[in-house]
């Protein structure tokens, strides 16, 4: 998967407890939350004002982050296929079944490029930008059965064929050829893989999903890689 893909950004503000005296009765915190208190107190003052700022502003930006696009769960399955997230990966994979041989195994970058088309209306001035998901198709009918590789464009609304390889894992070829360009193949026969891939669930619904779980796989991981920059710092 290395040679299919190749980076992050960005929990909340801790609040100082307050000795309040009411009707002349104090109310004294436990030696729990004081020894609580001492122990936060003393890891703070430790860290250079510079690095403590650091601390906060993360803080701020995951407490943000939380609040302003909440992720949630990955899902773990769509339609006929099997999900598996990669966590503090760039990548997922789903598979599947086709009829009683076919095993069929997706792997799937996050946002990997993007397109910028003109915005629809009368004022033809402006873009809009399209983001762009790369899949990797293998389709086995098992052992000593080539395997159909397909390298895949995920738009928002449509799934685009790149290229087709035919694969020979018990046979090792030097220099293979690996098949024309797709997109400078015969029509018909373009409009036939097409049809090959839709009615194995690869699909203008399945570029929808993976848009969304990307989207919400993007979070995660800003989530998590902040979170870990905010744990490095206060060590």
């Amino acid at each position: 998967m290395a040679r299919f893909i190749r980076s992050a950004q960005r929990t909340f503000i801790s609040a100082a407890s307050k000795t309040l005296t009411n009707g002349g009765q104090s109310r004294i915190p436990s030696s729990a939350s004081l020894l609580q208190f001492k122990t936060y107190a003393t890891c703070e003052t430790h860290k250079s004002p510079f690095t403590a700022n650091i601390i906060r502003i993360l803080r701020n930006e995951i407490e943000y982050q939380h609040d302003y696009a909440p992720p949630h769960q990955p899902a773990k399955s769509f339609n006929s296929f099997t999900v598996r997230d990669r966590p503090g990966e760039k990548w997922m994979t789903m598979s599947g079944r086709y009829g009683e041989n076919e095993d069929i195994k997706i792997e799937v970058t996050m946002f990997d490029g993007c397109a910028f088309v003109p915005k629809p209306g009368e004022d033809d001035t402006g873009e809009n930008v399209v983001l762009h998901i790369s899949l990797l198709v293998d389709i086995s009918k098992g052992q000593g059965h080539p395997e159909m590789e397909f390298l895949c464009s995920a738009w928002p609304d449509h799934l685009e064929i790149q290229k087709v390889h035919l694969l020979n894992r018990n046979k090792v070829i030097i220099n293979p050829y690996m098949g024309p360009d797709f997109r400078k193949m015969n029509g018909k026969l373009q409009k036939t893989l097409q049809d090959y891939l839709e009615a194995r669930g690869l699909n203008n619904e399945l570029c929808r999903f993976l848009h969304e779980y990307m989207t919400n796989k993007d979070r995660i991981e800003l989530i998590q890689w902040l979170g870990n920059v905010k744990s490095i710092l206060q060590k």
